[in-house]
Protein backbone atom coordinates (compact mmCIF):
# COMPACT_ATOMS: atom_id res chain seq x y z
CA UNK A 1 0.00 0.00 0.00
CA UNK A 2 1.09 3.57 -0.97
CA UNK A 3 1.62 6.75 1.04
CA UNK A 4 -1.90 9.24 0.19
CA UNK A 5 -0.31 12.34 -0.82
CA UNK A 6 -3.88 13.71 0.56
CA UNK A 7 -7.29 12.74 0.86
CA UNK A 8 -10.60 14.76 -0.12
CA UNK A 9 -10.84 18.01 -2.16
CA UNK A 10 -7.61 19.19 -3.59
CA UNK A 11 -8.09 22.23 -5.53
CA UNK A 12 -6.76 23.09 -9.04
CA UNK A 13 -6.11 26.72 -7.72
CA UNK A 14 -6.27 29.46 -10.41
CA UNK A 15 -3.37 31.90 -11.53
CA UNK A 16 -4.45 35.06 -10.81
CA UNK A 17 -2.54 37.50 -13.61
CA UNK A 18 -1.40 41.32 -13.77
CA UNK A 19 -1.17 42.64 -17.54
CA UNK A 20 2.14 41.14 -17.60
CA UNK A 21 3.11 38.19 -14.88
CA UNK A 22 1.49 36.29 -12.39
CA UNK A 23 -0.23 38.37 -9.87
CA UNK A 24 1.37 36.70 -6.68
CA UNK A 25 -1.05 38.89 -3.71
CA UNK A 26 -3.83 37.61 -5.10
CA UNK A 27 -2.54 33.90 -5.28
CA UNK A 28 -1.91 34.57 -2.01
CA UNK A 29 -5.59 35.40 -1.03
CA UNK A 30 -6.86 32.51 -3.04
CA UNK A 31 -4.63 30.09 -0.75
CA UNK A 32 -5.60 31.80 2.25
CA UNK A 33 -9.26 31.13 1.08
CA UNK A 34 -8.16 27.52 0.25
CA UNK A 35 -6.68 27.10 3.60
CA UNK A 36 -9.57 28.27 5.69
CA UNK A 37 -12.39 26.21 4.02
CA UNK A 38 -11.46 23.03 4.32
CA UNK A 39 -9.50 22.32 0.67
CA UNK A 40 -6.96 19.28 1.18
CA UNK A 41 -4.55 20.16 -0.81
CA UNK A 42 -3.42 22.72 -3.41
CA UNK A 43 -2.61 22.36 -6.87
CA UNK A 44 -0.42 25.06 -8.69
CA UNK A 45 -0.06 25.15 -12.42
CA UNK A 46 -2.85 22.96 -14.02
CA UNK A 47 -4.93 22.88 -16.50
CA UNK A 48 -7.00 24.95 -14.31
CA UNK A 49 -3.95 27.86 -13.54
CA UNK A 50 -3.49 27.89 -17.27
CA UNK A 51 0.05 26.76 -17.24
CA UNK A 52 0.04 26.18 -21.15
CA UNK A 53 0.40 29.65 -21.16
CA UNK A 54 3.07 30.25 -18.32
CA UNK A 55 6.79 30.99 -19.07
CA UNK A 56 9.45 27.89 -17.44
CA UNK A 57 10.09 31.16 -15.08
CA UNK A 58 6.51 31.66 -13.75
CA UNK A 59 5.85 28.49 -13.52
CA UNK A 60 9.34 28.04 -11.06
CA UNK A 61 8.29 31.41 -9.10
CA UNK A 62 4.61 30.23 -8.67
CA UNK A 63 4.92 26.85 -7.08
CA UNK A 64 7.81 28.46 -5.03
CA UNK A 65 5.72 31.09 -3.64
CA UNK A 66 3.08 28.66 -3.17
CA UNK A 67 5.28 26.35 -1.25
CA UNK A 68 6.18 29.33 0.75
CA UNK A 69 2.70 30.61 1.15
CA UNK A 70 1.03 27.12 2.27
CA UNK A 71 4.76 26.72 4.84
CA UNK A 72 3.13 23.27 5.68
CA UNK A 73 -0.02 23.64 6.61
CA UNK A 74 -1.43 21.49 3.08
CA UNK A 75 0.37 19.18 0.70
CA UNK A 76 1.65 21.33 -2.67
CA UNK A 77 1.23 19.46 -5.72
CA UNK A 78 3.47 20.89 -8.63
CA UNK A 79 2.25 20.85 -12.32
CA UNK A 80 4.69 19.82 -13.83
CA UNK A 81 3.79 17.72 -17.23
CA UNK A 82 4.22 18.71 -20.98
CA UNK A 83 5.05 17.17 -24.23
CA UNK A 84 8.78 17.15 -23.40
CA UNK A 85 10.71 14.49 -21.22
CA UNK A 86 13.65 16.90 -20.95
CA UNK A 87 11.67 19.46 -19.94
CA UNK A 88 9.02 18.03 -17.38
CA UNK A 89 12.13 16.63 -15.66
CA UNK A 90 13.71 19.83 -15.05
CA UNK A 91 10.61 21.38 -14.05
CA UNK A 92 9.40 18.42 -11.44
CA UNK A 93 13.29 18.68 -9.73
CA UNK A 94 13.19 22.30 -9.51
CA UNK A 95 9.63 21.56 -7.68
CA UNK A 96 11.54 19.06 -5.50
CA UNK A 97 13.94 21.64 -4.63
CA UNK A 98 11.92 24.01 -3.32
CA UNK A 99 9.79 21.89 -1.49
CA UNK A 100 6.45 20.83 -3.10
CA UNK A 101 5.10 17.96 -1.54
CA UNK A 102 3.80 15.98 -5.19
CA UNK A 103 3.34 16.09 -8.49
CA UNK A 104 0.86 16.58 -10.97
CA UNK A 105 1.83 14.97 -14.51
CA UNK A 106 -0.32 14.99 -17.70
CA UNK A 107 -0.05 13.12 -20.55
CA UNK A 108 1.94 14.37 -23.51
CA UNK A 109 -0.50 16.62 -25.56
CA UNK A 110 -0.23 17.42 -29.48
CA UNK A 111 2.92 15.22 -30.31
CA UNK A 112 1.12 12.69 -27.86
CA UNK A 113 2.91 9.10 -27.66
CA UNK A 114 2.17 4.93 -27.69
CA UNK A 115 1.20 3.33 -24.54
CA UNK A 116 4.85 1.93 -24.42
CA UNK A 117 6.18 5.69 -24.95
CA UNK A 118 4.04 6.65 -22.28
CA UNK A 119 5.53 4.06 -19.58
CA UNK A 120 9.08 5.07 -20.72
CA UNK A 121 7.75 8.73 -20.56
CA UNK A 122 6.94 8.03 -16.57
CA UNK A 123 9.46 6.01 -16.09
CA UNK A 124 12.10 8.98 -16.90
CA UNK A 125 10.53 11.14 -14.40
CA UNK A 126 9.71 8.68 -11.95
CA UNK A 127 13.64 7.99 -11.82
CA UNK A 128 14.53 11.70 -12.03
CA UNK A 129 12.64 12.97 -8.67
CA UNK A 130 12.04 11.43 -5.30
CA UNK A 131 8.15 13.34 -5.09
CA UNK A 132 5.01 11.13 -5.59
CA UNK A 133 3.81 11.30 -8.52
CA UNK A 134 0.20 11.63 -10.06
CA UNK A 135 -0.05 11.03 -13.30
CA UNK A 136 -3.15 12.86 -14.86
CA UNK A 137 -5.32 11.42 -17.63
CA UNK A 138 -7.51 13.76 -19.54
CA UNK A 139 -7.98 12.49 -23.43
CA UNK A 140 -10.44 15.48 -23.99
CA UNK A 141 -7.33 17.99 -23.55
CA UNK A 142 -4.34 16.05 -24.77
CA UNK A 143 -6.18 13.37 -27.39
CA UNK A 144 -4.46 10.93 -25.58
CA UNK A 145 -5.99 8.26 -23.21
CA UNK A 146 -3.63 6.03 -20.18
CA UNK A 147 -5.37 2.12 -20.63
CA UNK A 148 -6.07 0.54 -17.84
CA UNK A 149 -2.59 -1.85 -19.05
CA UNK A 150 -0.23 1.19 -18.41
CA UNK A 151 -1.79 2.30 -15.30
CA UNK A 152 -0.91 -1.53 -14.17
CA UNK A 153 2.85 -1.13 -15.36
CA UNK A 154 3.26 2.51 -13.85
CA UNK A 155 1.84 1.69 -10.53
CA UNK A 156 4.66 -0.63 -9.97
CA UNK A 157 7.02 2.15 -9.70
CA UNK A 158 7.57 2.86 -6.11
CA UNK A 159 6.79 6.42 -6.07
CA UNK A 160 3.80 6.81 -9.10
CA UNK A 161 0.99 6.71 -6.16
CA UNK A 162 -1.85 8.02 -8.18
CA UNK A 163 -4.03 9.27 -11.25
CA UNK A 164 -6.47 12.31 -11.33
CA UNK A 165 -8.98 10.41 -13.87
CA UNK A 166 -10.83 13.02 -16.20
CA UNK A 167 -11.60 11.25 -19.25
CA UNK A 168 -15.35 10.60 -18.06
CA UNK A 169 -15.09 6.47 -18.82
CA UNK A 170 -16.34 4.88 -15.71
CA UNK A 171 -16.13 1.77 -16.83
CA UNK A 172 -12.19 2.43 -17.01
CA UNK A 173 -11.79 3.61 -13.76
CA UNK A 174 -13.78 0.74 -12.31
CA UNK A 175 -10.89 -1.92 -14.27
CA UNK A 176 -8.34 0.56 -12.82
CA UNK A 177 -8.96 0.22 -9.49
CA UNK A 178 -9.61 -3.73 -9.66
CA UNK A 179 -6.38 -4.14 -11.41
CA UNK A 180 -4.62 -1.35 -9.14
CA UNK A 181 -6.06 -1.37 -6.18
CA UNK A 182 -3.92 1.07 -3.34
CA UNK A 183 -1.03 1.01 -5.52
CA UNK A 184 -2.41 3.55 -7.93
CA UNK A 185 -4.93 5.28 -5.77
CA UNK A 186 -7.83 7.34 -8.04
CA UNK A 187 -8.76 11.20 -7.50
CA UNK A 188 -11.79 12.36 -10.34
CA UNK A 189 -10.62 14.96 -12.13
CA UNK A 190 -14.43 15.61 -12.88
CA UNK A 191 -16.21 17.76 -10.39
CA UNK A 192 -20.05 15.56 -11.52
CA UNK A 193 -18.13 12.47 -11.13
CA UNK A 194 -17.13 12.75 -7.29
CA UNK A 195 -19.34 10.42 -5.93
CA UNK A 196 -19.45 7.21 -8.41
CA UNK A 197 -15.29 7.39 -8.49
CA UNK A 198 -15.35 7.66 -4.25
CA UNK A 199 -18.02 4.44 -4.66
CA UNK A 200 -15.26 2.71 -7.10
CA UNK A 201 -12.01 3.44 -4.37
CA UNK A 202 -11.19 6.65 -5.06
CA UNK A 203 -9.72 8.88 -2.59
CA UNK A 204 -10.74 12.01 -3.21
CA UNK A 205 -11.16 14.90 -6.46
CA UNK A 206 -9.07 17.41 -7.76
CA UNK A 207 -11.27 20.02 -7.82
CA UNK A 208 -12.40 23.51 -10.48
CA UNK A 209 -15.78 23.72 -8.21
CA UNK A 210 -13.70 23.66 -5.23
CA UNK A 211 -11.92 27.20 -6.40
CA UNK A 212 -15.39 28.64 -5.16
CA UNK A 213 -17.08 26.06 -2.81
CA UNK A 214 -13.85 24.22 -1.02
CA UNK A 215 -15.77 23.23 1.75
CA UNK A 216 -18.50 21.91 -0.02
CA UNK A 217 -17.08 20.45 -2.42
CA UNK A 218 -14.34 18.09 0.33
CA UNK A 219 -17.59 17.68 2.38
CA UNK A 220 -18.77 15.28 -1.10
CA UNK A 221 -15.88 13.38 -0.02
CA UNK A 222 -15.70 13.75 4.21
CA UNK A 223 -19.36 12.54 3.85
CA UNK A 224 -19.12 9.56 2.04
CA UNK A 225 -16.10 8.49 3.97
CA UNK A 226 -17.77 8.94 7.02
CA UNK A 227 -20.45 6.31 5.57
CA UNK A 228 -23.38 8.88 5.14
CA UNK A 229 -23.64 8.48 1.32
CA UNK A 230 -27.49 10.38 1.03
CA UNK A 231 -25.59 13.30 2.65
CA UNK A 232 -22.70 13.07 -0.15
CA UNK A 233 -25.11 12.11 -3.02
CA UNK A 234 -27.18 14.98 -2.12
CA UNK A 235 -24.66 17.71 -2.01
CA UNK A 236 -22.97 16.36 -5.35
CA UNK A 237 -26.70 16.75 -6.73
CA UNK A 238 -26.88 19.99 -5.20
CA UNK A 239 -23.98 21.17 -6.93
CA UNK A 240 -24.37 19.29 -10.32
CA UNK A 241 -25.66 22.24 -12.09
CA UNK A 242 -22.84 24.46 -11.06
CA UNK A 243 -20.47 21.92 -11.86
CA UNK A 244 -21.58 21.57 -15.40
CA UNK A 245 -21.73 25.30 -15.77
CA UNK A 246 -18.68 25.50 -15.07
CA UNK A 247 -17.39 23.55 -18.00
CA UNK A 248 -20.13 25.73 -20.32
CA UNK A 249 -16.83 27.43 -22.37
CA UNK A 250 -13.12 26.21 -21.75
CA UNK A 251 -11.86 25.48 -18.21
CA UNK A 252 -10.80 27.87 -16.94
CA UNK A 253 -13.33 30.62 -18.81
CA UNK A 254 -16.06 29.98 -16.60
CA UNK A 255 -14.12 29.60 -12.98
CA UNK A 256 -12.50 32.91 -13.52
CA UNK A 257 -15.53 34.80 -14.20
CA UNK A 258 -17.24 33.25 -11.35
CA UNK A 259 -14.68 34.06 -9.10
CA UNK A 260 -14.47 37.94 -10.28
CA UNK A 261 -18.37 37.93 -9.92
CA UNK A 262 -18.30 36.85 -6.28
CA UNK A 263 -15.70 39.47 -5.48
CA UNK A 264 -12.15 38.33 -6.19
CA UNK A 265 -11.12 39.94 -8.92
CA UNK A 266 -8.77 37.50 -10.55
CA UNK A 267 -8.78 39.01 -13.69
CA UNK A 268 -8.75 37.39 -17.39
CA UNK A 269 -7.58 34.11 -18.76
CA UNK A 270 -4.58 34.65 -20.96
CA UNK A 271 -5.27 34.04 -24.84
CA UNK A 272 -5.83 32.43 -26.69
CA UNK A 273 -8.30 31.91 -24.06
CA UNK A 274 -10.66 35.12 -23.59
CA UNK A 275 -13.33 36.34 -21.88
CA UNK A 276 -17.07 34.01 -22.40
CA UNK A 277 -19.75 34.94 -24.39
CA UNK A 278 -21.93 37.39 -22.84
CA UNK A 279 -25.33 34.91 -22.90
CA UNK A 280 -23.26 32.15 -21.33
CA UNK A 281 -21.89 34.30 -18.56
CA UNK A 282 -25.69 35.40 -17.75
CA UNK A 283 -26.45 31.33 -17.42
CA UNK A 284 -23.19 30.88 -15.48
CA UNK A 285 -24.76 33.61 -13.19
CA UNK A 286 -28.16 32.34 -12.83
CA UNK A 287 -25.90 28.52 -11.72
CA UNK A 288 -24.16 30.91 -9.00
CA UNK A 289 -27.67 32.46 -7.31
CA UNK A 290 -29.21 29.05 -7.63
CA UNK A 291 -26.44 27.91 -4.59
CA UNK A 292 -26.39 31.38 -3.22
CA UNK A 293 -22.94 32.70 -4.43
CA UNK A 294 -24.76 36.07 -5.66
Amino acid sequence: MKKQIFKGSGVAIVTPFTEDNVDFEKLGELIEFQIANDTQAIIICGTTGESPTMSLEEKKNAIKYTVEKVNGRLPVIAGTGGNNTKNVIELSQYAQSVGADGLLVVTPFYNKATQKGLVEHYTAIANSVNLPIILYNVPSRTGLNISVDTCVALSKLENIVAIKEASGNISQIAEISAKCGNELYIYSGNDDQILPILSLGGIGVISVIANILPKETNEICTSYFNGNVNKSKDLQLKYLDLMNTLFIEVNPMPIKQALNDIGYNVGNCRMPLCKMEEKNVELLRSSLKKVDLM
